[in-house]
């Protein structure tokens, strides 16, 4: 199965979630392939902090920032049970090719007016994309969500106009997730048990639900 995150608009965390639906992946026994296809490498850089701190690899990290995506990462999928794309912001050409090889998309998106609107965006890709890939699915993920606010509460309802739902499955700000992008860790080996590695489980849970 291959999972790819997008979103056209930036900074709504996407190689945090795809690091730990990977690692996640990887804990309950799957092969996980993950291909950083930012022109940034964030992904490649947590995995170079991890290798740098002396963690067990938990999976692959590849850096694929190129418009042949849908060509390559099926060709990696046959050696994993899964491939988590991190994909990239504001770039059209890598985005479709990314949509192509995907068999689910993943939208993140911060309980924000503004990231809701950009979403659409990204919503006409995936309509675009299904044409082509007809059994595509495709979810939001409300990400950053902080608890206690009016945003944090509005985030669910201010998506059901959208023609993509929400997952069940809301993943709040949380000081352990920046933790791990500066360690190259997953939060359940920061702080095994924290609510914030029980988000990332359900997450990893739901997508597993979603295969073909």
């Amino acid at each position: 199965m291959i999972v790819a995150l997008l979103n056209q608009k930036g900074g709504v965390g996407k190689t945090t979630l795809a690091t730990h639906l990977a690692g996640e992946l990887a804990r309950w026994g799957q092969t996980a392939i993950m291909i950083d296809a930012d022109p940034q490498c964030s992904a490649l850089d947590w995995s170079q902090r991890r290798e740098k701190a002396g963690a067990k690899r938990l999976f692959s990290v590849i850096g694929l920032a190129r418009e042949t995506l849908h060509v390559e990462a099926p060709v990696l999928a046959k050696s994993a049970d899964y491939v988590v794309i991190d994909g990239p912001p504001r770039v059209a050409g890598l985005a479709r090719s990314a949509l192509l090889a995907a068999d689910l998309v993943l939208i993140p998106v911060q309980p924000s007016p503004y990231d809701v609107w950009a979403s659409d965006e990204m919503v006409r890709l995936v309509e675009e994309a299904s044409v082509f890939r007809p059994r595509l699915k495709a979810a939001f993920v409300i990400n950053r969500r902080v608890a206690g606010t009016v945003l944090g509460r509005e985030a669910r309802p201010s998506l059901q106009g959208q023609r993509i739902s929400p997952l069940n499955t809301e993943v709040f700000q949380r000081i352990v997730l920046a933790e791990s992008v500066a360690t190259g860790r997953l939060a359940y080996e920061l702080q095994p048990g924290c609510d914030a590695a029980w988000e990332m489980s359900q997450l990893a849970r739901e997508v597993i639900a979603l295969a073909p």
